[in-house]
């Protein structure tokens, strides 16, 4: 376990540190990209078939 921690720097691993985005933000960024998940795909599906029958 030692060689392992020869083996990092920790100094220059925290320079390229990069925090992660606030839950606001990563929401907003989310959003952002109109992204489809399967629920909304079902939706789609089945208002189609349904305008299909009429």
């Amino acid at each position: 376990m030692e060689d392992l921690f020869d083996m990092l720097d920790f100094e220059e691993e925290l320079k390229k540190f990069a925090p992660s985005l606030e839950v606001e933000d990563a929401e907003d960024a989310i959003y952002a990209r109109e992204l489809h998940d399967i629920n909304d795909i079902l939706m789609e599906v089945m208002r189609e078939k349904e305008n299909n029958n009429r």
